[in-house]
């Protein structure tokens, strides 16, 4: 349609004034400059059809359209500045076609930059659960932003005197523009030592290790985690890595599971030690919640009425616990129980004297009992 700018407010005017009316469609000459005068309203398609073949011939073409695009190409128009104060003809087909493209453009940018805003915060969210803290935004945002079809992040930690590399491998999906975090694979280099130890772990919806359970799993501990089998149902079970035997075709060590019904229970085998934090309720909660992520616990063991630093960790194929001293030499069970039996003999041996003293009959006590019988036996 090709309009008069001069004439472009009144049009637009009375278009919604007929559209408010009831009419739905407008029909105009494709070959002539329309303004609001030459344009005719129609209730429905049928009667604007017609209109168009009865007035079409050799040297004029007609056609239509619906009433509420011719309204919203007019207001567009008004929209982008243009000078309508000119009398001069107008081509709004080609501009509304120009309009409707750079809108898409637009919301199609949206649309992306709200989806990588979204993929970002997914990401992060993964990152920071799996313990990779929150300080890779700025190098994932990059990386999102270039849309390769995969990219990796390097991440160091460390724990004690120990340095935690770990590379992060995230892959685009094939249905979709969404990226995914789908492995890590994480080197442990002990000091003083020349080889580190590797393992890649993959992340699972429901199955996931963190960055410091793998780091006790390399450092040859038991983590405890609660997995899903392939029927989705939710299992416990206890984590322990074969760092003797030889690695797979991948670098990777086998991972042994210790499952719930394996027998093992962390609690009642604390509970044969003399450890102090087992006396309080959120001591000892903290204590198992500890064991169970891995981590070497410090505690203090009763002994003689003393309290002695110690550490311990969850060893579950043995269904025990490792006992250390406090320049981490490691103790036997059979001492670290034997601790405990000796302090329980010591009270009662203690009930066991006093019973004594209490029958002795040279004590005072006796011999007062004595008397009160010789003095019944005489009356």
């Amino acid at each position: 349609m090709t309009i008069d700018l001069n004439d472009m407010e009144m049009l637009l005017s009375f278009a919604q004034e007929m559209a408010d009316l009831g009419y739905k469609y407008a029909a105009f000459n494709s070959d002539d400059v329309n303004n609001s005068n030459t344009i005719e309203f129609f209730r429905d398609s049928s009667g604007a059809k017609e209109y168009c073949l009865v007035m079409t011939n050799d040297a004029d073409y007609f056609e239509s359209l619906p009433i509420d695009k011719l309204v919203s190409d007019l207001e567009a128009l008004m929209q982008s500045g243009i000078d309508t104060s000119v009398n001069e003809a107008f081509d709004l087909t080609a501009f509304a076609r120009l309009d409707r493209e750079k809108r898409e453009i637009l919301d199609n940018n949206l649309n992306t930059k709200k989806m990588n805003q979204k993929n970002l915060d997914f990401l992060k969210d993964q990152l920071k659960y799996s313990g990779f803290g929150e300080t890779l935004e700025g190098v994932l945002k990059q990386n999102l932003e270039k849309g390769d079809k995969e990219f990796k992040i390097a991440h160091e930690a460390k724990f004690g005197s120990d340095d935690v590399k770990a590379e992060l491998h995230f892959k685009k999906s094939d249905q979709s523009d969404m990226y995914f975090f789908n492995s890590y694979k994480i080197n442990l280099q002990k000091e003083g030592s020349k080889d580190g130890l590797e393992q890649i772990f993959y992340i699972n919806k429901d199955n996931n290790v963190t960055m410091k359970e793998a780091y006790n799993l390399l450092e040859g501990r038991a983590v405890n985690k609660d997995l899903k089998n392939k029927e989705g149902e939710v299992y416990n079970c206890w984590m322990k890595m074969d760092l003797k035997s030889a690695a797979d075709d991948k670098g990777n060590f086998k991972v042994n599971i210790y499952h719930q019904n394996y027998g093992y229970d962390l609690e009642a085998t604390l509970s044969k030690y003399p450890i102090k934090e087992l006396l309080n309720g959120e001591h000892k909660e903290n204590l198992i919640a500890s064991l169970k992520k891995g981590n070497v616990q410090s505690v203090n063991f009763i002994i003689d009425g003393n309290e002695k630093k110690h550490f311990i960790e969850a060893n579950p194929q043995f269904k025990s616990i490792n006992v250390y001293d406090g320049n981490m030499g490691r103790i036997s069970n059979r001492e670290g129980k034997d601790k405990k039996q000796s302090e329980s003999e010591s009270n009662s041996v203690s009930k066991e004297q006093k019973n004594t003293i209490e029958g002795d009959s040279d004590s005072p006590e006796s011999v007062k009992k004595n008397n009160r019988k010789s003095k019944s036996h005489s009356i």
